[in-house]
């Protein structure tokens, strides 16, 4: 968990540990969801699962959640469907 919170917070641009707790419980909770969304896979084997786990965590940090189930449908299924097939290249 800590090095996709190191990642998250590079992405999102956050360079203090004030939030590390809360980004922590973001990370864990968006991890769950978008596995049982699409199935199971390991976040250092498959990129496009985890760029969506930071994309619904990007969301749930910004207060905005309700807007990443549309947002990001095709996504969801399109990645359920490669784990569906054994893609887990994620190419």
């Amino acid at each position: 968990m800590d090095e996709l919170l190191k990642e998250f917070k590079a992405r999102m641009k956050i360079y203090h540990s004030s939030e590390d707790e809360n980004l922590k419980m973001i990370l864990s909770a968006s991890k769950e969801e978008i596995q049982t969304l699409v199935g199971d896979f390991k976040l250092e084997e498959y990129p496009r699962g985890k760029e969506l786990i930071f994309e619904r965590g990007r969301y749930a940090y910004n207060d905005q959640l309700e807007y990443f189930y549309p947002n990001f449908q095709e996504s969801i299924l399109n990645i359920s469907l490669d784990l569906m097939a054994g893609d887990t290249v994620g190419d």
